[in-house]
């Protein structure tokens, strides 16, 4: 069946990808790149146009999220994994508590449980199903994932901590697409390559007052903390418009592009745009006889990362190989480690409606 499925040219998607990161990046900010290259790549990141680029994407964002007086975005090499490693180090005082349900919130709980002077708990949900954060008296660090990349999970609610607790929330799938009240949160973290239509190897950190005095008081004590990983380091260099060290400015410029695409539409209409993407794909899973969602509570599907179950009598894997050698279409497989048969479909706010509408038909063929 495979060797002969024809796709009527109008079912050809516009872009191929639909992977879940790292994902789209938009054509036409590829080659505003090679307008401005000259000008830009290559230059020194203490340079005026770097530190420009830099501040626009601080600004840009303040304005996206509509951050309160005080907070800080702070900008740095290495991705989220990265920063679950700084975060611990440089962060928590005791203990942090972490809520997990999937393959990437677990590995955040992994790398505190590592530091032997800190202790991590884990309050684990089966992969599938999602979980409802809440505070811990006895934690000075809530550990929150938005949007669980591997599973399809997104949170359906932030818990109030005190004074004395940091929430702390990976946005790395999900952040500027899942809801996400920021005057709640502590510390809000992601690497770009996802809904911010990047690349991997940068980390964005929003910085509420609290976890700015959280930093500086760890900073001062006798800790030791890697200079890479230092927080006091990244905020200073963070108020001059500034990264630590040497950054991948392809990524910064791509990820202000599209943080200007975003603004243009603002916040709440990318979250309804992310809404229309979910409920049609959702709703597509549910009326076919050989499709089910992964995800069975509603509250908690993804309005980014779409997990679709298919019936066993069809195997995905030779018929997504062969939309892949047909350069038709990327990275709908499942999560690698999930090992489901499965859809894994990005809805990210780069990829096109029109597409997603395509790949669903396109499957159809395919199903009948």
């Amino acid at each position: 069946m495979i060797p002969n499925y024809d796709i009527p040219n109008d079912l050809i998607p516009s872009d191929p990808r639909f992977g879940c990161g790292p994902t789209l990046i938009p054509n036409e900010t590829v080659q505003k790149l090679v307008d401005h290259g000259p000008h830009l790549l290559g230059t020194s990141h203490r340079s005026k146009a770097v530190k420009d680029l830099v501040k626009e994407i601080q600004q840009g964002l303040v304005n996206y999220f509509n951050l309160p007086s005080g907070y800080e975005v702070v900008l740095g090499n290495g991705g989220a994994t990265f920063l679950f490693d700084a975060i611990g180090l440089g962060l928590v005082q005791k203990k942090s508590t972490h809520f997990t349900c999937g393959e990437f919130s677990n590995k955040w709980f992994k790398s505190h449980k590592l530091i032997p002077w800190i202790e991590a708990e884990e309050v684990a949900a089966e992969y599938g199903t999602g979980i409802t954060a809440e505070n811990r008296s006895d934690a000075d660090m809530i550990c929150v994932t938005l949007n669980e990349t591997s599973t399809g999970v997104m949170v359906d609610s932030l818990p109030d901590v005190d004074e004395e607790t940091i929430l702390a929330v990976d946005a790395t799938s999900g952040g500027g697409q899942v809801p996400c009240d920021l005057s709640k949160v502590d510390l809000f973290f992601f690497a770009p390559q996802k809904v911010f239509a990047s690349e991997g190897g940068t980390f964005v950190a929003i910085m509420s007052p609290k976890a700015q005095k959280r930093a500086l008081e760890i900073n001062d004590s006798d800790r030791y903390i890697p200079g890479i990983m230092n927080w006091k380091t990244a905020m200073d260099n963070a108020e001059k418009n500034q990264t630590y060290n040497t950054p991948c400015i392809s990524a910064l410029f791509y990820l202000n592009e599209q943080i200007k695409r975003m603004n243009a539409v603002g916040y709440e209409g990318v979250i309804a745009e992310g809404n229309k993407r979910a409920d049609f794909i959702y709703q597509w899973a549910t009326n076919h006889p050989k499709l089910s969602c992964y995800i069975s509570d509603q509250k908690y599907r993804s309005n980014a990362v779409a997990t679709i179950d298919v019936d066993e009598s069809f195997d995905v894997t030779p018929f997504i190989k062969e939309l892949e050698q047909r350069q038709l279409v990327y990275g709908i497989g499942s999560y690698r480690k999930l090992g489901r048969n499965q859809f894994r479909i990005a809805l990210f706010q780069a990829i096109s409606f029109d597409d997603i509408v395509k790949l669903t038909k396109i499957i159809d063929l395919a199903l009948k």
